[in-house]
This record gives C-alpha cells, sequence and structure tokens, in this order.
C-alpha cells in the first residue's frame, strides 16, 4: 500500500469552488458508494453527462477555459494550440462550449482556433471519414474529456489524432481521481501510476484537470463534512497513485 500521504490544507481557487459548488448543486458530484468498472467501490461519483443546461454548461465551460490558460502559462514550451478536439460523446460538447469561452476571455488568440471530434463509426457518405468538424493534420491538438481511470480512451484518442496527421500536445480533464491504475488484484499493496501519469510517461504528454480528489476532500472539509471527508481520505489512502 502507498505511504499515507497527508494533502496540505490549502484553499481552492474562486473557478474550482464555483465549479465544484456547480456539480452539487446540481448532482453531477455525489457522494455515497459506486461501483467503477474497475471493480472498486468508489465514495464518490462524477458524471459530466448531467451538464445537461445553459447555466452548466457555462459553469464547466469557465472552469476549463481558466485550467487550459493556467496549464498553458505553465508549459511555455507547448505550442499555442490549433484545434480543441472533444472525443466522443462526452468530450464534444466540452470542446464546443470551452472555446467559445477562451474566446470571449481572450479573442485575439482563441478567436481562429477550431475545434473538432471523432464519430464513432465512420461515416461511408457525404463528406465521409471519422473526424467532424477542422481536419487534423499538421496541427497542435489540445484534448478535453471528463474523467480518466484506465487511460484507454486517452490511448485512442492519442492513435486517432496521429493517424490524421495531428500531434496531441495535452490533455485536460474534469477531475484527476489520483487513483493508480487497476490490476488484477488490486490490493496488491504494489505501487502503481494513475492513468494520466502512465500517459505522461509513455507519450510524454502533459495534462492538467480542473479538480483533483484532494480538492473534493478539501470542499467536504470547508463544508465541515467530516463522515463523507474521511471515507474520501481513506479511498485516497488505499488507492493514491504514485506520480
Amino acid at each position: 500500500m502507498p505511504p499515507n500521504k497527508q494533502q496540505p490544507h490549502k484553499a481552492i481557487p474562486a473557478y474550482k469552488s464555483d465549479f465544484l459548488e456547480s456539480c452539487l448543486s446540481a448532482n453531477i458530484l455525489t457522494f455515497g458508494t459506486y461501483t467503477l468498472k474497475s471493480g472498486r467501490q468508489s465514495p464518490y461519483f462524477f458524471n459530466a453527462g448531467s451538464f445537461n443546461n445553459a447555466d452548466l454548461l457555462s459553469a464547466i465551460a469557465t472552469a476549463y477555459a481558466h485550467t487550459i490558460v493556467e496549464f498553458l502559462a505553465a508549459h511555455p514550451d507547448i505550442p499555442q494550440p490549433q484545434v480543441l478536439f472533444g472525443p466522443a460523446y462526452k468530450g464534444i460538447p466540452l470542446a464546443c462550449c470551452t472555446l467559445l469561452e477562451l474566446r470571449r476571455i481572450d479573442p485575439g488568440t482563441w478567436g481562429k482556433v477550431k475545434y473538432s471530434f471523432n464519430r464513432k463509426e465512420k461515416k461511408d457518405h457525404g463528406e465521409g471519414g471519422g473526424i467532424v468538424g477542422a481536419a487534423l493534420r499538421d496541427t497542435a491538438v489540445l484534448v478535453l474529456d471528463d474523467v480518466i481511470t484506465a487511460g484507454t480512451a486517452m490511448r485512442e484518442t492519442i492513435e486517432i489524432v496521429k493517424k490524421e496527421g495531428g500531434s496531441v500536445i495535452g490533455f485536460v480533464v474534469a477531475v484527476d481521481r489520483m487513483e493508480k491504475m487497476p490490476s488484477e488484484n488490486d490490493d496488491d499493496g504494489v505501487s502503481r501510476p494513475s492513468a494520466m501519469g502512465q500517459i505522461r510517461k509513455e507519450y510524454g504528454v502533459p495534462t492538467a484537470s480542473i479538480v483533483t480528489l484532494d480538492d473534493l476532500i478539501e470542499l467536504l472539509r470547508g463544508q465541515g463534512d467530516e463522515k463523507d471527508m474521511e471515507r474520501m481520505q481513506q479511498y485516497r489512502n488505499r488507492y493514491l497513485a504514485s506520480d
């Protein structure tokens, strides 16, 4: 089991706390007991598919936009994105609404940036192909998605963009679960990286998130919710990734 790393208390930036409050009020972020695909019993669940009205889309677009601006400022070696890519299906509205918000914040930088997404099944009539929106050839592509657990979708997206002639310069997700990748014997006590950490190692692609598991714990601490906070900390200590 990884060491019991205690995260320091810290204030959550306003855009993160606003995002989390929107998630709580709309039951997009809920606490309880949820079985994940990995078989783990998670004390929380995040459902990006529930950002289904204009107010909620505005909230998540604002949070993604601030995260992207901070991400690019922290990585000056990364080229300016030419395309925001939203993997089908949940990533599609995320890319579209975030690009609009980025353009609102800084039209000079983002006004000509394009968006694109993939089809689950290639179209064999009309314009055809597996990509909708901007062509990816010879472009710097920033990928937006909701939550990454096993990393399978990230690898598929990298291969899709590569096949289309583009280059993935970064991944930005809503929630970084900060947990190690699942294994056949998940309680083997072996230290492993997270899916995002493994992608960074394999492909050299930097990643960022709007919030992390630590931010969720900090939110609960601020609300005085001791029971859920304790369950979250126990989950964190049990599955905390090595990266």
